[in-house]
Order: C-alpha cells, then sequence, then structure tokens
C-alpha cells in the first residue's frame, strides 16, 4: 500500500512546518504510521510515530516539545507531523513509514516494511 508525503520545503530557523503521510485505503488502521528523518552523512532517526491500535503518540526526545504527531481520526489514514520552533539542526529528507500491526519497537526504522518517497525540509539558519 503505497505511502504518499506531503509538505516540506524550506523554512528559516524558529519556524514551523507541517508534513502529512497518506495511505491508501485503512491498511495501516491497526497499525502505527511513523516520521524518521535522516540528515546528510547521518543514519535514519526516529522522530515520531501514532498508533492507530493503541491511539497513542510516540515523539523523540529530540524533538518532544517542538514537534507534534497526530492522526486524522476522520480519515484515519493520514498522519500529521507538526514541526515547531524548527532549527538548522532539522535539516533532513524525512520519511514516513507504516506497518500494519503495532510494535514496542516503534522507533526501530527496521519495523517497517512499508515506506514513502522522501521529503526535504531545510532549515535556514
Amino acid at each position: 500500500v503505497p505511502l504518499q508525503a506531503y509538505g516540506g520545503g524550506l523554512v528559516q530557523a524558529g519556524g514551523s512546518a507541517r508534513l502529512s503521510c497518506a495511505a491508501s485505503g485503512l491498511a495501516y488502521s491497526s497499525g502505527i504510521m511513523a516520521w524518521f528523518r535522516q540528515a546528510p552523512g547521518k543514519e535514519y532517526e526516529f522522530v515520531g510515530a501514532f498508533s492507530w491500535s493503541r491511539r497513542r503518540t510516540y515523539v523523540s526526545d529530540s524533538v518532544k516539545g517542538r514537534f507534534t504527531i497526530s492522526g486524522d481520526n476522520a480519515k484515519k489514514n493520514t498522519v500529521d507531523l507538526v514541526m515547531n520552533s524548527l532549527k538548522p539542526e532539522d535539516t533532513a529528507v524525512y520519511y514516513c513509514a507504516a506497518r500494519y500491526v503495532h510494535t514496542v519497537a516503534y522507533y526501530d526504522r527496521r519495523q517497517y516494511a512499508h515506506w514513502g518517497q522522501g521529503t526535504q525540509v531545510t532549515v535556514s539558519s
């Protein structure tokens, strides 16, 4: 089931941006949809996840307090990542990922079989 990521672009430091990840149909309505990012020359980093089955959100400590993640209850196939107080170090390609069932290892990118195309977020200082 393809995942489509929307949003991103060039943002000034201190600004905000919103990313959305939409899945076709309701394939992940019992699972998890997550966001990871990869900065140039760095490993993939977990950003946040929304568990449809647990109705819970998970956010990395590195962005906690600045980023929020939410599931669209009406559509049940879209997860949004709202990024506030952006910093230049948030510059990365952001990827959405999904799996059909919940996992406690939601932070581990190896748990996700389905990935969307990356979307670039560049934060200028």
